[in-house]
């Protein structure tokens, strides 16, 4: 039977088509735009072209999504006619083809203010427990897309795993502060103790939610690397990171030095993946313990994949200030 990858074109949607080919099973891409992981070109809005590719279809795995780098170049309303429009039809699709699973690619973006401590309290501590404040359209959206999984699952019997996934794109970062003072693979490494996964491990957790949807049922799952912090060290991250980070990866200090890296002076979040590794059986691989090995053994931290897949960017045309557009 056919997996169905939606947004074949992307970062993601590419990394899964691949590993599923190589994994030898049937994957059937869709997006917009032609590329060498699409088979058909079309909008997840569009009822009849879904109706046709779902055709076949035991599982779903949706990742096609208007992203936050959108937010300064697309209206609001395309956000919904994309992320909760297209949830939905891709749902009601999906339902009547028969799939016994459907994986939604949402993202730690879901928490918003949420997860943002003020300057003068502890970093904050985020698991699936914590209560979502979106903050933009962005998360708006793809909180209600993942409210409409819950009740695909609830109602329909669909079982749906959604998959709440920090940081894995390869371009700069849209902080200006940040792209000025660290280099990229600086930035990332950095990302990889609190608010950042490998492509290659996001794609791992899909694999697996595919597996243990019909047993779960429903659930959401954050995925990012897992952190070498605990609750014990939130106040300290707020105000001095950097002690933290040496205290408990002391050679981080000349294996950072001899490449003019710097860590981060503060954290405000943490971003917490124990119950993806309890629920799913989901190892990541890709943390800050094989960054540093990486550094010692003078090899790129990301994996394969990542550096196949490469970066894409979010526009057809460049911006001179930066990746993409910010609001203010």
């Amino acid at each position: 039977m056919t997996v169905l990858v939606t947004g074949s074109c992307g970062h993601l949607g590419e990394a899964l088509v691949r590993c599923l080919r190589v994994q030898g099973r049937d994957v059937r891409g869709i997006d917009l735009n032609p590329s060498p992981f699409t088979d058909a070109v079309g909008a997840i809005t569009d009822r009849g072209f879904v109706g046709d590719a779902m055709h076949g279809v035991a599982t779903v795995l949706h990742a096609a999504t208007l992203h936050k780098p959108h937010l300064a170049t697309h209206p609001a309303h395309e956000f919904i006619d994309t992320n909760v429009t297209g949830t939905l039809v891709l749902l009601e699709s999906a339902v009547a083809a028969g799939v016994r699973a459907f994986v939604f690619t949402s993202t730690t973006s879901t928490f918003g203010l949420t997860s943002e401590s003020a300057a003068d309290a502890p970093a904050a501590w985020v698991t699936e427990e914590l209560r979502c404040h979106a903050r933009n359209i962005y998360g708006v959206s793809k909180l209600a897309a993942e409210n409409l999984c819950e009740l695909f699952a609830r109602t329909r019997g669909l079982p749906a795993i959604v998959l709440r996934t920090a940081r894995f794109f390869p371009e700069q970062d849209d902080d200006v502060g940040i792209r000025s003072h660290y280099e990229i693979a600086n930035a990332q490494a950095n990302e990889l103790l609190f608010r950042r996964a490998d492509i290659e491990d996001i794609v791992t957790a899909h694999l697996l939610a595919i597996d243990r949807a019909a047993v779960i049922g429903f659930d959401r799952y954050i995925l990012s690397a897992t952190t070498p912090f605990t609750r014990r060290d939130l106040v300290m991250l707020r105000h001095d990171a950097p002690a933290v980070v040496l205290r408990r990866f002391p050679e981080c200090a000349h294996l950072y030095a001899a490449r003019g890296w710097k860590l981060f002076p503060t954290i405000d979040r943490v971003y917490v993946n124990e119950l993806a590794m309890r629920s799913l059986g989901w190892r990541p691989r890709y943390d800050f313990h094989h960054v540093l090995e990486s550094l010692r053994a003078g090899r790129d931290f990301r994996s394969a994949l990542a550096l196949q897949v490469g970066s894409k960017g979010y526009h057809r045309r460049t911006f001179d200030d930066g990746p993409y557009p910010v609001l203010p």
